[in-house]
């Protein structure tokens, strides 16, 4: 590609014009010779600090944000902003040949994301995912390393589904993707807000700045579908620039719920829109998967199918991996696993659980190492509130010590009389939990969710998937 088609709409440039061959902000891997370089200056390395050793392996230019002295830089506000709208135009802008679907939130983005693919893939259509879980292109499924990919990464991804025949795109917008301007040049469709409780808070310090984050996709999405029984959700209808549709599982919205009904096995309920009343059956337990699937329904609606379609779909959709995901056991007991991992979540799974309940709920649950310590302890009383017995064992402990971080979730426990046992070994701690299982028990294995590994120190990623090791422990018995 010639360098000025690359970015005109990022910069203009004195720099005769040239053929580029590569785009990378990246100076670890190889270089190809005659690339385009962008300086990002991050935590801990400045790519400015790279540059000339990038031209010296071979790189055509440099993209900077502040004069380098240098004989072959091109000179714009902010690198950040403009890699990803290099990464558009280096793959030939495939936002723009897809419909795109965000979802932001602290809980709920990858049920919503997933459960609106099955529904527009039930409609006929082909859909790609980007998500937490894996990334999807129609039926082929590609492994993830985060949330929302890199820009390099994410307009590759794009460029593949555009090629691959899809007609839209479902993607979880992380508040990190956000504030890292990943997807800059990008306009979504709609964009969806769940909720916003405490999480990340040690990427973003303050709950106000894990707000104005997660409010970015609403600077670039033609229409906003926002949960307003959360009060950051009325905050937003308040202050985004887009037009604004609103639902609700408590009172009054463009979409909401009457009537619900609540069971182990899903939610029963009236869909109200001002227009249509349509009863909902959704295969999900829980109050807050009213809400995730009011989300889907609203979605569908704002691109043009009626609600009526919506809901025959919801009848061929039986959950999603490690959210209130029932493993098999053959056993007079039930295991659950589910993603939660933030005191707000433990609340709403096990409460579900809770309230259809026949025997004692037990969790077992803990906490990431390196991440936010002050939801540690809120974490176990959150599960202290909404359980009868709890396992405090190990999540992923990356470079702290377990033991150190169970330390810190039993401060939450000092108050209660919820029963307990420490097993650091999260292995031991799950053969522990079937070996002592009762007639009618529901163990909740919370936190690692559709993780199939755990990451110790030094960042060793180790396979460790819960429902192997259920396997494992219920052969024992």
């Amino acid at each position: 590609m010639k360098l000025y088609e690359l970015i005109k709409d990022v910069a203009e440039t004195a720099l005769p014009d040239m053929e580029i061959t590569g785009l990378t902000s990246d100076t670890r891997g190889e270089v190809r010779e005659g690339s385009l370089f962008v300086c990002i200056k991050g935590k801990t390395f400045d790519g400015h600090d790279a540059a000339q050793q990038m031209l010296d392996k071979g790189c055509a230019a440099v993209v900077c944000e502040r004069d380098l002295g240098l004989e072959r830089q091109i000179l714009v506000e902010d690198t950040r902003a403009a890699f990803p709208r290099l990464c558009a135009a280096w793959f030939g802008h495939p936002e723009r040949e897809v419909e795109l679907i965000g979802v932001t939130g602290t809980n709920g983005k990858t049920t919503i994301t997933t459960v609106i693919k099955k529904v527009l893939s039930g409609f006929g259509c082909k859909v790609g995912l980007i998500g937490t879980c894996q990334n999807e292109i129609g039926e082929e499924v590609f492994p993830t390393a985060r949330t929302t990919p890199e820009p390099y990464d994410l307009f590759e991804l794009l460029r593949k589904m555009a090629d691959a025949g899809c007609r839209y795109t479902v993607m979880e917008v992380s508040s990190q993707g956000l504030e890292q301007k990943r997807v800059q040049g990008c306009r979504f469709k709609v964009g969806i807000f769940t909720n916003l409780t405490q999480d990340h808070l040690d990427v973003h310090g303050t709950m106000e700045n894990y707000y104005q984050a997660k409010k970015l996709l609403f600077d670039i999405s033609d229409t906003a579908i926002i949960n307003i029984d959360d009060e950051h959700g009325v905050r937003y209808t308040r202050e985004i620039p887009c037009p604004c549709k609103t639902y609700s599982v408590n009172g009054s919205a463009d979409f909401m719920a009457e009537d619900v009904m609540l069971s182990t096995t899903g939610v029963k309920y009236v869909f109200d829109d001002g227009s249509n009343k349509k009863n909902v059956s959704f295969n999900m337990p829980g109050l807050f998967n009213v809400s995730n699937s009011l989300a889907v329904i609203a979605c569908m609606e704002v691109l043009g199918y009626g609600p009526c379609r919506t809901i025959k779909e919801f009848e061929n959709i039986h959950g999603v991996r490690g959210r209130a995901e029932i493993v098999p056991t053959g056993r007079d007991f039930t295991v659950i696993c589910d993603y939660a991992h933030t005191p707000d979540a433990l609340i709403n799974v096990l409460s579900a659980i809770k309230d259809g309940a026949v025997g004692k709920v037990k969790c077992l649950f803990g906490c990431g190492g390196n991440r936010d310590r002050t939801k540690r302890a809120p974490m176990a009383a959150a599960a202290a509130e909404h359980a009868d017995f709890l396992i405090v064992t190990s999540d992923n402990p990356r470079n702290e010590d377990p033991d150190d971080i169970i330390n810190d979730v039993l401060e939450g426990l000092r108050d209660k009389e919820t029963p307990y046992i420490r097993i650091t070994d999260r292995r031991e701690a799950i053969h522990w939990a079937i070996k002592n299982a009762e007639k009618d028990d529901i163990i909740v294995l919370a936190g690692k969710g559709h993780e199939d590994y755990q990451i110790l120190a030094g960042g060793v990623k180790i396979h460790f998937d819960e429902r192997e090791v259920v396997a494992e422990a219920l052969k024992e018995l």
